[in-house]
C-alpha cells in the first residue's frame, strides 16, 4: 500500500462524538410522530445515511416535517456536546503535511458550524456534508466534490477514512483506498465492512503513515 497524498475523513464517530445532538434530535422527531424512542445503542447501529435517505423511510410522505423537527433540536444543542474523540487531535497534528478533507453524511451546514466551533476549519481543505453534492454517501459523489475543492483527483492515492460500511461502500464508489478507524462493533465488525485497512484509532493510523514515510 503506498502512501496516502491526501486523506478524506468520515466525521461522526471517525473524529468527533457528536451523538448526544443526532439522539436529540431522531427522538423529538420519533416523538412528534408517536414513534418509540431510540436508544444511543440503537442510534449507533441505525444511523448510516443521509438524513434525505432515510427519512423517507421512517416518516413517508410527511419526512420532510420530521426533518425539520430533528434539525431544530440538533441546532439547540450540537455545538455544546460535540466532542472530540481522545485520538483525533494527535493525529491530524501529525498529519498536518498531508491535504485533508472531510466529507460526512451530516448536513453540510451543521458540519461547517461544528469545525468551525472547534477551531479545526483551517484543518481541512473541504468539508462536504450532506445535500452538498447530487447524492449522499455511498455514492462516491460527495468524495469527488472534496476532492475537486482541493485541486486533486480520485484514485488509490487518496484514502478515505470512516468507522461503518457505507464508508467503506462510497471510498470504493470514488476509486480511493476504504480505511476503517475502529472495531465497528456498531455496524456488523470490521470483516462485514471489508475495508483495505484499518486501525483502531487514529494514533495507531497516524503511526503506521510515519512507518511508509521511513
Amino acid at each position: 500500500m503506498t502512501h496516502p497524498q491526501a486523506i478524506l475523513f468520515d466525521w461522526d464517530n471517525t473524529l468527533i462524538d457528536g451523538w448526544a445532538a443526532i439522539e436529540s434530535g431522531l427522538n423529538a422527531a420519533f416523538a412528534a410522530f408517536g414513534k418509540p424512542a431510540w436508544t444511543r445503542e440503537q442510534v449507533l447501529a441505525n444511523v448510516r445515511k443521509s438524513l434525505r435517505d432515510s427519512f423517507p423511510e421512517h416518516f413517508g410522505s410527511e419526512w420532510e416535517r420530521a426533518r425539520d423537527i430533528f434539525y431544530d433540536a440538533v441546532q439547540a444543542s450540537h455545538l455544546d456536546v460535540i466532542r472530540p474523540l481522545p485520538a483525533s487531535l494527535p493525529m491530524l497534528d501529525s498529519l498536518t503535511h498531508l491535504p485533508l478533507g472531510v466529507v460526512s453524511n451530516k448536513q453540510g451546514k451543521l458540519l461547517r458550524a461544528e469545525a468551525a466551533h472547534l477551531g479545526w476549519a483551517p484543518r481541512f481543505g473541504a468539508l462536504v456534508g450532506a445535500g452538498d453534492a447530487v447524492a449522499d454517501k455511498p455514492s462516491g459523489a460527495p468524495l469527488h466534490m472534496a476532492l475537486r475543492q482541493m485541486g486533486l483527483s480520485a484514485g488509490p492515492h487518496i484514502w478515505y477514512v470512516g468507522d461503518t460500511a457505507i464508508d467503506m461502500q462510497a471510498a470504493r464508489a470514488a476509486g480511493c483506498v476504504a480505511v476503517l478507524l475502529g472495531d465497528a462493533a456498531h455496524d456488523g465488525g470490521i470483516a462485514a465492512c471489508a475495508p483495505d485497512l484499518a486501525f483502531a484509532d487514529g494514533v495507531q493510523l497516524a503511526g503506521h503513515l510515519h512507518t511508509l514515510d521511513k
